[in-house]
């Protein structure tokens, strides 16, 4: 048995006995071999017998056993192309699947495909081609006033998803529809935070079909700058108002950037099922409520526009005022519900006031007589101007509010039989499942039934928002860069569908996944197909300077509905395309225009939105893991296209910077950086302010600074500018690269400028717009004027390079006007070079500025709230607080709340809305917007003053801590130094004197 096995125990099978080993035996002898040598014979047979493999049977050759193999290798199962990963067990924890499967990435609601409408689609692009039928509005107003849901209203009219809602059960049925809140932070939040467009079908009074381009926009005062990217793209505005609340501040902030763009304006007053459900106000009482909304309305557009308020006047009586409720989804005007009369009038019936009307209405004639000081006499049948007879009411009153109180109260307080017996009186017959339903659904549907579709809202539009080739010349006047009288410019009025191809894209959406933009931009000029090539021209192309230009490839167009995209072959001028394909080189706006112009004509850019406010919220970002630095980059690119006025820069110490607008504002930003554009995690650091300087007196001394080469010299004076010359460059009513004839004529009349100084202002700075002034002022006599103007450019760099970055704490100059008293310039060109003549010109800035006495700014909000009357006094107490103080107060007219005004430094107001709702158990609302930038107290360069740490320093003490903890956290040294920026002679002569301290 010992021979079975060989020395490591693997079997090698029996020797074979019997026959075989006779025969061999009987072999041997015939070859005459005796034993030993027999014996050798078969030990060498045996070993090459072990040798040779048998191809057809089993093998007995001894196979190690390291080498056997009892399972097929992966290559024999998978074949020689797959690539074949071989893992330790360990290297991934068991939470991380080896394979991991592929995700869809989805952070927007989208409709699964194109929902069913009331119109066909077909007919919604052949609208597109005439411009005539088309309107582009905005839907605005304040926070909760009833925008998004007026939005539902009109998907409800236009897409048939009422079964889809119907089918809903639970919470989820008492939701708003909220169709244009796609992000997902919406749905959570239950605010708006983009603009949605959306492009519809509606029909006028008349059943004629016109084509909508509608956007809902944000009400949250944080993301005012979606509302302002907006308005860009409409011919008119929506103004939606709470008849509770009335006008807000953000209704201030849109009412006054639609009166300055010149831009026609409705409004529209929502909610007015509050007066009767929550206030109980009796007709008349309403009546006077919403006439003080309407007039509230007016008084904002006579502040933005002294004397010409009455030409821009909106009145229920001219027809750009509607009455809404959206949450059960009426809304009509004066005509549509005198329409609605006539509508009732065969023979003699009862119409919709519950009473009788007997002969035939004069629709217009009617309506002007339903709205002020007109009454109406029961038994004479007569309107007048004053109540003549006993029972006599406005005919506001008596024609619309009663009727509408009546329909309230009877669908909500009667039975099941005695509602269907009244509503069957007005012509209204509903399901019998429909009157067990609850109140509010059976309020909804008698009330859709009652007042129909919303035809009053289409024809107010018609009649005061213009078509997008009345409005294209606005447009040209306002924004276009380029001249009025060339091909193109004229083919942008015309609308021109056959004309060349330039759209001018204001915002961009990003898509499902979040990994790449579509932009929104409006037609002005030609069709925008796919796949076509074109220019893309970006906020900084000039025709000077045509970096800013890249070739890009229309990949799709298509027609934007919020929740779905609508692919079209083509978008004619006058419409909104949502362009695929272009966004790589676009960050805010761009001009999209085609390859050739007609005529080899230049190519002129839109100017760059301007916004309500700025952006003075800082953080400071950085990866929590260092190697993702790549991957926040990419996503800090994301955030400034997705947000208009977002601002991101890194700063001297390396920390990256988000600017932006407020705390809620600042948390939507970061919540998509972490989750949809970076995917990972970031410490973030607590949030501080932009600061600016700025100067309180004249220069004590003319300031002079030498070139490196010492050939050259420049000497200047800083002195303040009057009060409101930085707010009007800044709103853009006065600019340097107009005329010298006209930007003189300005300042000579407005401030009082002398002829030579007005026309001597070389620049307005940091940038065109910036609030800092450039004046020449020296005289021909004493200086070469042949070679001041040639280095004219680099001085001018130099000034912008400056009030960019400020000596105090490298934040930007305000409010300063730079003189240049006298200038050496060496005769030879190449001694007085850029090189030389810009750092020269900064440091002339900067020792001017620093003997002025320099002083420190912070940007302020307006902070307003609405509460009940006992949350007042824990405003003042939360305020006082916070070094903020509270301008007025007062009731809310016509309801029981109060309304508190009052400013509060940027820098103070973290945590403010937090603090402030729990002091008042969340009964109050408070809206913090950028007002102005202040002084702040005390002299940042006041050494003597002593700064304790952990201490708040004292109020006369505030610029010194700002400017040196503003300083620490940029890495710059510890103090301002003068004798950095003046010459050594001068800082030698001004110790001497005594003019400077120590």
């Amino acid at each position: 048995m010992d021979d079975l096995y060989d020395e490591f125990g693997n079997f090698i099978g029996e020797a074979d006995s019997g026959s075989d080993a006779e025969s061999t035996g009987e072999g041997a002898d015939a070859y005459g071999l005796d034993d030993e040598a027999q014996s050798e014979a078969q030990d060498e047979g045996a070993e090459q017998q072990l040798m040779e493999l048998d191809d057809e049977g089993p093998s007995n050759a001894v196979i190690l056993h390291e080498d056997k193999q009892y399972y097929p290798s992966a290559s024999d199962v998978y074949g020689p192309g797959v690539e074949i990963l071989v893992q330790e067990e360990d290297t991934q924890p068991l939470t991380q699947p080896i394979i991991a499967p592929v995700v869809q990435k989805k952070f927007t609601v989208q409709e699964a495909d194109l929902p069913p409408v009331h119109f066909k689609r077909d007919f919604l692009a052949d609208l597109m081609n005439y411009p005539d039928q088309i309107r582009n509005v905005a839907i605005a107003g304040h926070l909760h006033h009833g925008k998004t849901a007026f939005m539902d209203m009109l998907v409800m009219e236009t897409h048939d998803i009422q079964e889809r809602l119907d089918k809903k059960k639970g919470r989820k049925r008492e939701e708003q529809l909220r169709y244009t809140d796609v992000h997902l932070l919406e749905r959570e939040r239950g605010l708006s935070i983009k603009a949605a467009p959306m492009s519809l079908v509606l029909q006028n009074g008349a059943r004629k079909s016109h084509l909508f381009n509608v956007l809902d926009t944000p009400g949250h005062v944080n993301f005012v700058d979606e509302v302002a990217a907006s308005m860009r793209l409409v011919d008119g505005v929506v103004l939606v108002v709470d008849v509770v609340e009335g006008v807000q501040v953000n209704t201030e902030q849109i009412i006054k950037h639609a009166v300055l763009d010149d831009l026609p304006l409705t409004l529209v007053v929502n909610k007015l099922d509050r007066l009767i459900l929550e206030l109980k106000l009796p007709p008349q009482d309403a009546y006077f409520k919403i006439k003080h909304v309407i007039e509230e309305v007016n008084t904002v557009i006579e502040d933005t526009i002294p004397g010409q308020g009455e030409k821009r006047r909106i009145s229920p009586e001219k027809g750009n005022v509607a009455f809404a409720c959206t949450s059960m989804r009426w809304c009509f005007t004066l005509k549509s519900f005198a329409q609605m009369y006539a509508n009732f009038y065969p023979g003699s019936g009862k119409g919709p006031g519950f009473g009788k009307v007997s002969k035939s209405i004069d629709v217009p004639a009617f309506a002007m007589r339903l709205w002020g000081d007109v009454f109406y006499n029961p038994r004479s049948r007569k309107f007048t101007r004053k109540g003549v007879e006993e029972g006599s009411k406005r005919s506001f009153v008596h024609w619309i509010l009663e009727p509408i109180y009546k329909l309230y109260s009877h669908t909500l307080s009667k039975s099941p039989a005695a509602v269907k017996e009244t509503l069957a009186e007005l012509g209204i017959h509903l399901k019998p499942s429909q009157y067990k339903a609850d109140a509010r659904e059976l309020m909804r549907v008698v009330c859709e039934q009652y007042f129909g579709p919303a035809t009053g809202f289409v024809d107010m539009i018609l009649e005061h928002v213009p078509s997008p080739q009345e409005g294209a010349r606005r447009m040209l006047e306002r924004f276009y860069t380029g001249p009025l009288d060339s091909k193109t410019a004229e083919s942008m009025l015309r609308c021109d569908q056959d004309g060349p191809l330039i759209i001018h894209v204001t915002k961009l959406f990003s898509s499902t996944d979040a990994k790449s933009f579509n932009a929104l931009g409006r037609v002005m000029s030609g069709t925008a197909k796919a796949p076509q090539t074109v220019r893309v021209l970006g906020e900084g192309y000039t025709l000077e300077d045509e970096e800013d230009m890249v070739m890009a490839t229309i990949t799709d167009t298509w027609i934007a509905e919020s929740r779905y995209n609508v692919p079209t072959s083509g978008v004619p001028a006058g419409n909104w395309v949502l362009l695929g394909g272009v966004d790589n080189s676009i960050v805010k706006t761009a001009t999209v225009i085609t390859q050739k112009l007609p005529d080899d004509e230049e190519a002129y850019i839109f100017r760059p939105i301007r916004h309500f406010f700025e952006s003075v919220f800082k953080v400071a970002v950085e990866p929590i893991n260092p190697s993702e630095l790549p991957k926040m980059l990419d996503g800090l690119r994301k955030i400034n296209k997705s947000y208009p006025l977002i601002t991101t820069k890194v700063e001297e110490s390396g920390e990256h910077v988000v600017l932006g607008t407020g705390e809620l504002y600042m948390d939507c930003v970061l919540h998509d950086l972490r989750r949809l554009y970076a995917d990972m995690e970031l410490k973030v650091s607590d949030p501080v302010t932009r600061f600016c300087e700025t100067v309180v007196e004249m220069s004590a001394i003319k300031c002079y600074a030498l070139t490196p080469n010492k050939k050259n010299k420049l000497t200047m004076i800083a002195e303040p500018l009057d009060p409101g010359i930085a707010e009007d460059i800044e709103a853009g009513k006065v600019r340097i690269k107009d005329p010298v004839r006209v930007v003189g004529k300005f300042f000579e009349e407005n401030y009082g400028y002398d002829l030579l100084a007005s026309r001597n202002i070389w620049a307005f700075g940091p940038d065109d717009m910036g609030p800092n002034i450039l004046q020449n002022d020296t005289l021909p006599s004493d200086v070469d004027t042949k070679l001041l103007r040639q280095v004219r450019d680099t001085i001018r760099q130099g000034f912008s390079w400056a009030t960019r970055e400020g000596p105090l704490c490298e934040e930007p100059i305000r409010n300063t006007k730079f003189r240049i008293t006298d200038v050496n310039l060496a005769d030879e060109a190449i001694f007085r070079g850029g090189g030389q003549i810009i750092p020269t010109a900064r440091r002339a800035c900067y020792s001017s500025f620093l003997m002025a006495s320099p002083r420190l700014m912070e940007p302020v909000y307006s902070c307003s709230m609405i509460g009940p009357a006992d949350a007042v006094s824990s405003l003042y107490t939360v305020l006082g607080r916070r070094r903020g103080h509270v301008l007025q107060d007062g009731p809310i007219a016509g309801t029981p709340l109060y309304s508190v005004r009052g400013l509060i430094p940027v820098i103070d107001s973290f945590g403010f809305e937090t603090d402030l709702r729990i002091h008042t158990q969340g009964q109050a609302t408070v809206s913090l917007v950028f007002d102005r930038w202040s002084i702040v107290p005390g002299d940042p360069l006041d050494k003597d003053l002593k700064l304790r740490p952990l201490e708040p320093a004292a109020p006369h003490a505030l610029a010194r801590d700002f400017v040196l903890k503003t300083r620490r956290r940029k890495g710059l040294a510890e103090d301002v130094t003068i004798s950095k920026f003046l010459e050594p002679e001068l800082f030698r002569q001004l110790k001497e004197t005594g003019i400077l301290d120590g």
